[in-house]
């Protein structure tokens, strides 16, 4: 097991090595292979991205993430104008069920609410309002409500399981 100082070292390598994030606005403190995060950031994504980088380092187990998202002057957007944007994002991003996505914002800070089909819908809509400049945080409120399986999609089902190697070398 890595001592405290060395996950320490290998996290702070690792947000240097991504492009996508500011390394040195961020502080890392490690307990027991539980990491904290701090500092600020000025978008939304770069704290999403500080955290799956640190995710991806050997022995974290665990992550708080309490960074700071602080927009620049360059970054601000009025909550109006964020969510204009989060509604014109989901509508031409052709994996969401737009007309099934509600956004409220306030502060900067994005909630989408409604219902999907599958698990990949509501992660896209995720990647895609995270990404808005002037958003400080996404709320994902959003439920995955599976249809009902009809005898075509059961019998698809039922011939994938019959075709599948691993299962009949049981």
């Amino acid at each position: 097991m890595k001592t405290a100082v060395h996950l320490q070292r290998d996290i702070l390598e690792e947000l240097d090595w991504e492009p996508r994030v500011e390394a040195a606005h961020i502080g890392v403190t490690v307990n027991e292979g539980v990491v904290t995060l701090t500092g600020h950031v000025p978008v939304y994504s770069e704290k999403h991205t500080a955290e799956e980088v640190v995710k991806r380092v050997h022995g974290v187990r665990a992550v708080a993430n309490e960074i700071q998202v602080r927009p620049s002057d360059a970054h601000l957007r009025d909550d109006e104008d964020l969510a204009a944007a989060a509604v014109h994002v989901l509508q031409w991003d052709a994996k969401v069920p737009a007309e099934k996505v509600q956004v409220t914002v306030a502060d900067g800070w994005i909630t989408v609410e409604g219902s999907v089909d599958e698990q990949y819908q509501k992660e896209a809509v995720d990647r895609a309002v995270r990404h808005l400049q002037g958003a400080r945080g996404v709320t994902n409120s959003i439920r995955v409500a599976p249809r009902q399986m009809t005898d075509h999609v059961k019998a698809f089902l039922q011939a994938s399981y019959d075709r599948n190697a691993l299962l009949k070398s049981r």
